[in-house]
């Protein structure tokens, strides 16, 4: 029985979310399947993924083929690399410390990685909101001076009237 991870679509209509799973290649895409190994939010920036790290990597040790997308999805959660750095320590190319350390550097790197684009994300909502509203104050600071004229206009008006009655 070949095994795939692949993505089930889930969600309403325009609004996809999506399980991981690990599924008989055979079976339809949102048919059954044999585990669920995460979830994928593709609606947020960044798109928020939700792993089981140690069963998906259990499945690519197994023998389980990923399809593109969720490679790419296992590839930015480090599970591809992981499985590689296990490889070069059953191949005797450098111990199982050296690979978690060299793991865990990678996850650091990762990790910044993300913080740094959230930051950056949540840096330039606040500068558009600032924007917004700088453009707003101008755009009523312009109504307010256009009543302004009106209405002195209005006083003048009703003053030249009275002076014209006196």
């Amino acid at each position: 029985m070949p095994v795939k991870i692949r993505l089930a679509r889930h969600g309403r209509k325009r609004r996809p979310f999506y399980y991981i799973i690990a599924a008989d290649s055979r079976a339809p895409r949102d048919g059954r399947y044999i585990e669920r190994i995460g979830s994928y939010d593709p609606n947020t920036d960044p798109a928020t993924i939700d792993l089981d790290f140690d069963k998906a990597l259990t499945w690519l040790q197994n023998g389980a083929v990923p399809t593109n997308t969720c490679r790419a999805i296992l590839s930015y959660k480090g599970v591809l690399h992981k499985k590689h750095l296990l490889g070069g320590v059953a191949k005797g190319a450098f111990t199982e410390e050296i690979a978690e350390e060299k793991f865990q550097e990678w996850m650091n790197e990762k990790e910044e990685k993300i913080q740094d684009k959230k930051n950056k994300l949540t840096e330039q909502s606040k500068n558009d909101a600032k924007k917004r509203l700088n453009a707003e104050t101008k755009i009523n600071e312009a109504r307010i001076e256009k009543l302004n004229a009106k209405n002195t206009k209005k006083i003048e008006t009703e003053q030249e009237k009275q002076n014209e009655e006196q």
